[in-house]
């Protein structure tokens, strides 16, 4: 099982060369075991940076992230009130709600997060969050 930082999420679907090989090889992996969860917090994300400008997808977001869910492998991890509390509690002072979410999924599922995120992985050298670098 893997979570998909959002950056990840959309370079893994549209195959961008940003996503190192072995990031891919492992994303490819996860998606025949059906494994690979999407936080409900990157729908949100994703429309926030389309809306911006800072991204291009080929549909509207709604349009694409079904798209994207009805790919073999990839399943919306539910925006839980567990997973919403605990973001909030821990010992990290990010300030990003995404980020805190995402890593909130992970810590919730004990599934290592996939991200270039240079927080993100910070957070990881003094926690139980794995990471594995997206850009690998």
């Amino acid at each position: 099982m893997i979570v998909l930082d959002t950056h990840a999420l959309i370079w893994a679907v549209q195959d961008n060369p940003k996503l190192g090989a072995a990031a891919r090889e492992r994303v490819e992996k996860e998606a025949r075991e059906d494994t690979i969860l999407i936080p409900a917090i990157c729908v949100w994300e994703i429309a926030l940076i389309v809306s911006r400008g800072h991204v291009k997808l080929p549909f509207d977001t709604l349009s694409w992230m079904r798209r994207v869910l009805n790919r073999p492998g990839y399943d919306l991890a539910p925006l839980e009130p567990d997973i919403a509390a605990a973001s909030v509690g821990l010992a990290w002072a990010h300030k990003d709600p995404a980020d805190r979410m995402i890593v909130a999924t992970a810590l919730h599922w004990r599934a290592p997060v996939l991200t270039v995120d240079r927080t993100i992985k910070a957070y990881a050298e003094t926690s139980d969050l794995e990471v594995i670098d997206a850009s690998t």
